[in-house]
């Protein structure tokens, strides 16, 4: 399950690749920093390889970039570089926070700790408990987010561990560290997460759910890119300025759905789905009543998470509509700004700020 190809993108993505992806953000100053860790670890980690035999140095790599996807600071993306060289090197805290100070040696020794927490049920108090852990044992949410990045390059990678250990990495994935990405609103780390803890447990599983999506996105493909243009078109003439367009539903938020709700395959009506990105919440509201109008409403089915936000910050218009020929579509409508935060959660908020500095940790109920 993608260990020589993993090894493959692992090579191929260089340093100066994740500096040219963070040149528009960062100034020369951090990036020197940047290029000054990373030539840190890649000495403390020497003669060290990764398990698809590839040096060491490109997991915590690997790990910088989702980082940088995520637009942390200069700081995270540092200890991202350093994460595993107090746990798997020489290297000590204090030779750490004289190289790259406090902050660094804070978030790297943060990020150790969190290693040696381990589950041995699949309990779900227990799950509850550990995430709470987690996230209590942390002053920084940085840590927690690096961690993150830290746990899906792991699960990337999982074709090449035993098979033994792949089923449990999967678990604790699926089990704790994807229900935390969804806690800190990060959906499209979580949905990765899932999908290919889903693929680790259940191949059998997910290899027939796949299909069975590939089939039906075939047969629905040019209905979904004439409702989108339907759609598009109705909102341009009323004045709304409106970004239209389709998604698919992750493969384990399908297959938890049929699980949860004992549902086939076929009655899982927002396998398929419209997302409409408009420019304020005045009209979200004004896009919802006008596609309403457009196309009859499955009852029961509307959901306001703008004025009533989900617990991690989540914000849309949910409803379902039954399109041509009767066949039910889920639509989303939100802001820029909810788009955003639904991609990235908590993290996002760091976008265009001068620091990221010191975040309380979001309480979990």
């Amino acid at each position: 399950m993608g260990g020589a190809a993993a090894a493959d993108r692992e090579a191929a993505y260089t340093i100066d690749d994740l500096c040219a992806q963070l040149d528009n953000r960062l100034d020369a100053d951090a990036l020197a920093d940047i290029r000054r860790a990373y030539a840190f670890g890649a000495s403390a980690h020497e003669g060290q390889q990764r398990l698809s035999g590839a040096p060491y140095i490109t997991h915590p790599l690997s790990v910088a970039r989702t980082v940088a996807e995520l637009a942390l600071d200069a700081d995270s993306i540092v200890a991202a570089l350093l994460h595993d060289v107090l746990e798997d090197t020489s290297v000590s805290r204090e030779t750490l926070e004289a190289e790259f100070g406090p902050t660094v040696a804070t978030l790297v020794d943060g990020l150790s700790k969190l290693t040696h927490l381990t589950f041995s049920s699949r309990a779900d108090r227990q799950a509850a408990n550990l995430q709470k852990m987690m996230l209590a044992m942390v002053g920084d949410i940085r840590v927690v987010l690096v961690k993150l990045a830290d746990r899906l390059h792991n699960m990337r990678t999982i074709g090449v561990m035993p098979a033994d250990k792949r089923h449990r990495i999967a678990r604790e994935t699926l089990d704790i560290y994807a229900p935390i990405a969804n806690r800190l609103g990060i959906h499209t780390l979580k949905q990765e997460l899932e999908d290919l803890a889903f693929a680790a447990l259940y191949p059998l599983r997910y290899r027939v759910l796949a299909e069975a999506v590939r089939r039906a996105r075939g047969n629905r493909k040019e209905l979904m890119q004439k409702i989108e243009v339907v759609m598009g078109d109705r909102l341009e003439r009323e004045g709304i300025d409106a970004e239209v367009t389709g998604r698919e539903k992750p493969l384990y938020s399908i297959y938890h759905k049929m699980r949860e709700k004992h549902l086939s395959f076929h009655e899982v009506f927002d396998k398929f789905a419209i997302r409409v990105i408009v420019d304020s919440v005045d009209s979200c509201y004004r896009t919802l009543g006008l596609l309403h109008n457009l196309y009859r409403p499955v009852p029961g089915r509307f959901k306001d998470y703008i004025a009533i936000p989900k617990a991690n910050g989540y914000q849309s218009l949910h409803t379902a509509l039954f399109g041509p020929h009767s066949i039910p579509i889920e639509i989303q409508i939100r802001t820029c700004d909810m788009d955003r935060f639904a991609e990235s959660g908590i993290a996002g908020t760091a976008i265009g700020m001068a620091t990221y500095g010191m975040r309380p940790v979001p309480e979990i109920q």
